[in-house]
């Protein structure tokens, strides 16, 4: 693995940004960017990526967690987009099955519920048919009694059945560090923490690069690329203004918001996805020793950095609960920590509502030459990136007679993922589990960083061995320092919320984890990248805000 995506070399990117002109500049960070830099890089293009916050600070680390082909928009007859990311599942799990696997769904349907056992038939053999779904995950039929066996929780009264089919359950904040890693690997360069501020431009009035700022230090620099794609999701718009773009179709924002429950409180063993009260459709989902519930669909237009759930929010996702798990009696005081995220859509009109929206990824190519992309799902960016990089690849056939290959990622492992496939995977568990036996790890542990950190799990042990006499020293969970060490050297964490939101996804899942361990690494992290007393300080009060925000207990 290279070196360059340790957050001890940011000014060796800098620097490689500063002296070379770009094939392709990316801007955002999310999973659309990671996608477009692997998928450019690995054409032969010399690419860069951007981003002003973190890797994945956005929407990419905020969603329901679903590779999912999406299928309510059988509903609203989006039948192309069904196919289309029906079958981009596969293709995602099977070059990262560390970070994407199957999850049997159940959509009980209820009298006077949206869905009944006929549309619902019906509707999961399409799904089954447009998604190319594979025979053993090929939609089934229960009755009310098998439903009930499946999941003792759900509403009773007025149960008409359940379909049962397969979607994927995904980490998107690791999903999308694994594909910018990879792009990494393959000679790519990304840095976060790094905010186009401009955009440059040419004397023939094409646009030729961004002004970047690094947020760290606070300096200013050019970059220059013979094209600029802008995939900057919920601030495309800003970048299309700067750009004299921003007309036609614009961008409308929405948010969703989750909430956590720990399995004592909420005991769910089966995934549900269940009619809400008001005809919405939302996610119930077990997840090791958590249940998380979610998603909302409302218009925003708040603090587009630290969105938010509101007493709103919350109590919308306690009363959908309460619909159909009313054994449960799920209170506020059962949470334990939520997190919220904006959509960036594309529509025309103002008048829709926000779950009518079409979740179709457009491109749109100003006169400048900026080539801007935004909607889409999390389970389509391979694609979205593909059809992105075919339209530059085209330009540069046209403007410059220069021949470059068509998109070969639907086959390449993404970082982590060279396990074999998810068949290999489970062969590749045993052996690290039979050297993790050896070194005396324990095998909770060593399961948890085998199914976080997939083929990169023995750099993982290799620090582990290494550091655990530091870790005695500085009184830090060996385990711990371990994942961090990593997260520095190979994921550029700069940040305490680097490490405990986007790479751990602990703040989540695992509050206690992040309170507990905290203090010793942010010290750690101060020691190691020489911080000062006043960054150390502006860093400790941002974890801070992180932990309050995904607390509901200390809403206004």
């Amino acid at each position: 693995m290279m070196t360059t995506f340790s957050s001890h070399n940011r000014s060796d990117i800098i620097n490689h940004f500063k002296q070379g002109k770009l094939d392709v500049l990316v801007i955002g960070g999310g999973i659309t960017g990671a996608g477009i830099a692997l998928d450019s890089v690995t054409r032969g293009l010399e690419t860069g990526v951007v981003e002003m916050q973190d890797f994945a600070a956005g929407t990419s680390s905020r969603s329901t967690k679903l590779v999912h082909g999406g299928l309510r928009y059988l509903q609203q007859f989006q039948i192309k987009i069904v196919a289309e990311v029906g079958k981009e599942r596969a293709i995602v799990y099977e070059n990262g099955p560390h970070v994407t696997t199957p999850e049997w769904m159940m959509l009980p349907f209820h009298k006077g519920g949206t869905f009944g056992p006929f549309t619902t038939n019906i509707g999961l053999r399409v799904y089954d048919f447009l998604a190319g779904v594979k025979k053993s995950e090929r939609r089934k039929m229960f009755s009310p009694q098998e439903a009930l066996q499946k999941e003792p929780l759900i509403q009773e009264k007025g149960l008409k059945g359940a379909g049962y089919y397969v979607e994927y359950k995904t980490d998107d904040a690791r999903l999308t560090i694994e594909v910018m890693k990879k792009a990494v690997e393959k000679g790519a360069h990304a840095l976060n923490y790094s905010k186009a501020v401009d955009l440059l431009y040419n004397q023939s009035g094409k646009v030729c690069g961004a002004k970047i700022k690094d947020e760290i230090t606070g300096e200013t620099y050019d970059v220059y690329a013979k094209k600029v794609i802008s995939a900057s999701g919920i601030w495309l718009d800003d970048l299309r203004e700067k750009d004299g773009s921003k007309q036609g179709k614009k961008l409308h924002l929405t948010k969703g918001i989750h909430l956590v429950f720990s399995k004592n409180a909420f005991p769910l063993e089966q995934a549900i996805y269940f009619d809400t009260p008001d005809g919405r459709m939302i996610f119930a989902i077990p997840r090791g020793n958590k249940t998380y519930v979610g998603t909302t669909d409302t218009y925003y237009e708040g603090d587009r950095f630290a969105p938010k759930p509101t007493i709103e929010d919350r109590d919308y996702i306690l009363k959908s609960i309460d619909y159909m798990f009313p054994s449960m009696n799920i209170k506020a005081g059962d949470i334990e920590s939520s997190w919220a995220g904006v959509r960036a859509l594309f529509s025309e009109g103002d008048g829709e509502k926000p779950g009518e929206i079409s979740r179709k990824d457009e491109i749109f190519i100003s006169d400048s030459g900026l080539l801007s992309i935004a909607g889409g799902k999390l389970t389509g960016y391979r694609k979205m990136a593909e059809d992105a990089v075919d339209t530059v690849v085209k330009q540069l056939r046209e403007e410059e007679e220069i021949l470059y290959s068509t998109s070969n990622t639907k086959n390449l492992p993404i970082s982590g993922g060279d396990v074999g496939g998810s068949k290999g995977f489970e062969q590749f568990k045993k052996d690290q589990l039979d050297r993790a036996r050896s070194l005396e790890i324990p095998e909770e542990t060593a399961e948890k960083l085998i199914n976080m950190y997939g083929g990169n799990v023995g750099l993982l042990f290799e620090i582990y061995l290494n550091h655990k006499e530091e870790a005695e020293q500085e009184g830090i969970d060996p385990f711990v320092l371990a994942e961090l060490i990593y997260g520095m050297e190979y994921e550029l964490v700069y940040k305490p919320v680097d490490f405990f939101v986007r790479r751990t996804g602990a703040l989540f899942f695992d509050i206690d984890w992040v309170k507990d361990n905290k203090t010793d690494v942010t010290n750690y992290m101060a020691k190691s990248l020489k911080w000062n007393e006043a960054k150390k300080n502006q860093y400790d009060e941002e974890l801070e805000n992180a932990l309050k925000t995904a607390q509901v207990d200390q809403l206004d």
